[in-house]
């Protein structure tokens, strides 16, 4: 698919006239560019949220998740976006001819200016017209008097009309408002088409205004990158590009400064606000040899941080990259929206003709004027602002308040997703538990030397980036660089496989000395704690056991979940009687332990067979076949992972998981608030269209009509912005 043309730097009529626009469209004849959505993004001073890279049409059951993490897994690139299809009844032809309010630079009394001029001119020749009759407000003076009234507000949407004709759209809002207004002139019903120009104008201004509040908290992200850092060069603190900056640069960031890429602290301490990423603004203390990132802010003393990423790699970056392409990806309603628009518009038009024209055949005291208002009064009631703006602005909205909680979406079309969630399926480690493990027992055998047993497990676990590793190494210390392993091997679901000294050397579950046919007689069904075995030379040689701690707010997770009829599953590769006790502690629904990939692939299915759709909730490794069978896949850890910022479908930045029961929540008051809006513009625009027909409804009808149910639309579409979750 072509990317969004009509910009100011491609695709759009220059300032030159030298080249003029043609609009694009896909294989099905939707047009691609000159949306209304992108003109009040960019009134909003939200354009660089348009960025629309080249989507490709995807199936969401059959998506590949690709972890970068070494292991063989799918890409998740394959949703399914209903196609993308972007087309739009009205048109911004991009900046260089865009009826607009533009909202840069603009103060609300600016705004609102041209409207108030015709207001006040409107007011007066009301008065003059019923209240204070002046022998000279007649014939031409009192036509040129609405005219000039009419003038500040109806001039850009008449010059918009005109341009969307040139591209060959002929049924936009703009040409609807144009020709009833000058339709309602040429009947002499001059205060009819100053008040409808006038009302569709200031709602116009009240859309800006709308999205441009919708997109703060998306737009205040995309600012939360410095442009410039500061390097120590040659001794010497230089101020560079962040984007010149170069891997192994030694940043210094002053307490209030802003850190620009990522990179590992070199200072001994340092606390950073991490509200950029997380959404949360307590303090988080960093210790030297520890991961900074982009966008966290210092906060007490001098610091100095080493460049371990590429300004465009960095993860802020990837989080922007993110939230830009979420208001791409629509949801279906917005779609459904759209293309119905496309149709409804011409139609009305035609039916706006045939109520004109038809009559004469059946009425015997038919008259033209009476006839041609009324299809005036049907023009403009049919006008689908309210459903155009007001979806879309719910949509942003949703999208704005859960990135303003540290919830990052993928698209609207996850909103939806979210809202019909039937059941969470939960991973157990650094997911409903800190994923921070300690080793809490060590049993080796007395006829093996205990230090050497641990020496050499401590040498393999190194290989692995697996939390139990990090556990064994903090336990044990530095790893032995003398110790020699060949034939590493790393087994899905098991544990480490080496060879050290000729001697086979196994360290994981009991079933990876099970598939090794190696027997023990350790006891260990009672523990409930994780237990790594060791087995040396073909030998069992004993165990350690290791604990995790559960997330402190897991709990009231779970009850917000129960509360909201969500099912919840936890599934586990850990042994099961660890796995039962963690459930048994937070109230899970079902769970089971001692689960390998495709057993928990296997689960997921008879879940998904028996109880509808499912959201998978992981660190972002090693879930993929999961995440590819459920309907919503979340990252939990999107700090500490690449790879789910790479390929969740949400992902929570803070690891909180009462952030899950917050984004399904989210999803459904979103869905909530687009379907009474779509209730409201469908029910009273069809009511009012019924009595323009029938001449029981005159211009002023129409204006409520359209313009009052676009602002009250527009009024409920951002209460989400305002909402507590």
């Amino acid at each position: 698919m072509s990317k969004i043309c009509c910009s100011t730097d491609n695709g759009g009529l220059d300032l030159t006239g030298k080249k003029p626009h043609k609009h694009k469209y896909d294989t099905q004849g939707n047009q691609l560019c000159c949306l209304k959505t992108e003109k009040n993004c960019k009134n909003a001073g939200a354009a660089d949220l348009l960025k629309d890279a080249n989507h490709e049409d995807h199936d969401h059951s059959g998506h590949d998740h690709s972890h970068g993490d070494g292991h063989d897994h799918e890409s998740h690139n394959d949703h399914d976006h209903s196609g993308h299809n972007h087309d739009h009844h009205g048109h911004s032809h991009g900046d260089d001819h865009d009826h607009s309010h533009d909202i840069e630079g603009k103060t609300t009394f600016q705004l609102f200016m041209p409207a108030g001029i015709s207001l006040a001119l409107l007011l007066v020749a009301i008065g003059f017209d019923n209240y204070f009759p002046q022998t000279w407000f007649t014939g031409w003076v009192r036509i040129a008097w609405y005219v000039i009234a009419y003038l500040p507000v109806g001039l850009p949407v008449i010059k918009e009309a005109v341009e969307s004709i040139r591209y060959k759209d002929f049924f936009s809002e703009f040409f609807l408002m144009a020709i009833a207004t000058i339709g309602a002139f040429a009947l002499g019903e001059y205060p009819e088409a100053v008040a409808v120009m006038l009302f569709y104008s200031v709602g116009e201004v009240f859309q800006t205004i709308a999205v441009s509040r919708a997109k703060g908290n998306i737009k205040a992200l995309l600012d939360q990158r410095p442009d410039e850092v500061t390097v120590i060069r040659a001794g010497k603190p230089i101020v560079v590009k962040a984007e010149d900056a170069y891997i192994g640069d030694v940043i210094q960031l002053k307490p209030g400064e802003k850190l620009g890429l990522d990179g590992e602290l070199i200072s001994e301490t340092a606390s950073f606000n991490t509200a950029a990423l997380t959404g949360e603004s307590k303090p988080d203390t960093k210790s030297k040899g520890e991961t900074v990132l982009a966008g966290m802010i210092n906060l007490n003393t001098v610091s100095q941080i080493k460049v371990t990423t590429d300004y465009s790699d960095s993860k802020l970056s990837r989080i922007l990259e993110l939230v830009q392409d979420a208001t791409s990806q629509k949801a279906p309603t917005e779609l459904f929206i759209r293309k119905f628009s496309k149709i409804y518009t011409p139609i009305v038009v035609y039916l706006s003709i045939a109520i004109t024209l038809l009559p004469a055949l059946f009425v015997d005291n038919y008259v033209f004027s009476e006839w041609l208002y009324r299809a005036l009064v049907f023009l403009v009631i049919s006008c689908p602002c309210a459903l155009v703006i007001s979806i879309p602005l719910g949509y942003f909205g949703g999208i704005g308040a859960a990135s303003r909680n540290g919830i990052l979406l993928k698209g609207s079309n996850f909103l939806d997703i979210l809202a019909k969630v039937e059941n969470v399926v939960m991973d157990k480690t650094g997911t409903l538990t800190e994923g921070v493990f300690k080793v809490q027992e060590v049993f080796i055998k007395p006829e093996f030397n205990k230090d050497e047993i641990l020496n050499l497990v401590n040498v393999l676990e190194s290989q692995s980036t697996h939390p139990v590793a990090t556990a064994i190494h903090n336990y044990w210390g530095e790893v032995d660089a003398d110790v020699n392993l060949a034939n590493v091997e790393e087994i899905a679901g098991h544990g480490l496989k080496a060879t050290v000294n000729g001697k086979e050397l196994l360290v994981g579950n009991f079933k990876l000395l099970d598939k090794f046919n190696i027997s023990h007689d350790a006891d260990t069904a009672n523990i409930v704690y994780t237990v790594i075995a060791v087995a040396y030379d073909r030998k069992f040689v004993g165990y350690l056991t290791i604990s995790d701690s559960i997330k402190v707010d897991a709990k009231a997770a779970i009850e917000k979940l129960r509360k909201m009829g969500v099912k919840t599953t936890m599934l586990s590769g850990d042994k099961n009687t660890v796995v039962q006790f963690v459930s048994g502690q937070l109230g899970i629904d079902s769970a089971y332990g001692d689960l390998l990939p495709e057993d928990k692939v296997n689960r997921v299915k008879e879940i998904k067979s028996r109880n509808g759709s499912v959201a998978f909730v992981g660190d972002g490794v090693n879930d993929a076949p999961v995440i590819a069978l459920s309907d919503a896949g979340i990252a939990m850890g999107g700090l500490g992972s690449d790879a789910a910022i790479e390929t969740a479908d949400v992902v929570i930045q803070d690891d909180m998981p009462s952030k899950i029961p917050m984004a399904i929540n989210i999803g459904k008051q979103t869905k909530k608030i687009v379907f009474q809006n779509i209730a409201l513009a469908f029910g009273v625009k069809a009511i009012v269209l019924i009595l323009g027909a029938g001449g029981l409804a005159t211009m002023w009808e129409a204006v409520f009509a359209d313009v009052g149910v676009a602002l009250l639309a527009i009024l409920n579409a951002v209460r989400i912005q305002r909402m507590k979750f």
